[in-house]
C-alpha cells in the first residue's frame, strides 16, 4: 500500500519557519520525482516546489523561490520542505506527491498524494 504522509505543519507568525516532512511507504522513493503542492481557500491546488529522482535537481515557484527548500533522503523515504521568511499568503494545506517522470510541476502529472498537512501564517 502506497502511503505518503505529511507532518510539521501548523500556527506560526509571519517571518517564521516550519519544516515539513513526508514519509512515503509502498514503493521505492528513489524511482519517483518529489513536488510539494499547496491549496489555498478560494485557490487552486498550485505546485510549490519539486526535487528530481535522478539528479536531485531542484524547482521551485517564483512566489517561493528564496525562501522555501526541498530536499530528499532516499535511505529515510523521506522528502522534506523546509519554509523560512513564511508570509500570510503561504496559508494553505500542503501536500507531498509522487511522481514517475523527472520532474513535475502540475497536478495530472502525480501519481501519489498524501493527505495534507495545514500550514497557518498569522499574528
Amino acid at each position: 500500500q502506497v502511503l505518503l504522509v505529511e507532518s510539521g505543519g501548523g500556527l506560526v507568525q509571519p517571518g517564521g519557519s516550519l519544516n515539513l516532512s513526508c514519509a512515503a511507504s509502498g514503493f521505492t522513493m528513489g524511482d519517483y520525482a518529489m513536488g510539494w503542492f499547496r491549496h489555498a481557500p478560494g485557490k487552486q491546488r498550485e505546485g510549490v516546489s519539486c526535487i528530481s529522482k535522478n539528479d536531485g535537481s531542484t524547482y521551485y515557484s517564483e512566489s517561493v523561490k528564496g525562501r522555501f527548500t526541498i530536499s530528499r533522503d532516499n535511505a529515510k523515504n523521506t522528502v522534506y520542505l523546509q519554509m523560512n521568511s513564511l508570509k500570510p499568503e503561504d496559508t494553505a494545506v500542503y501536500y507531498c506527491a509522487a511522481s514517475r517522470r523527472l520532474v513535475f510541476s502540475t497536478d495530472r502529472e502525480a501519481d501519489y498524494w498524501g493527505q495534507g498537512t495545514q500550514v497557518t501564517v498569522s499574528s
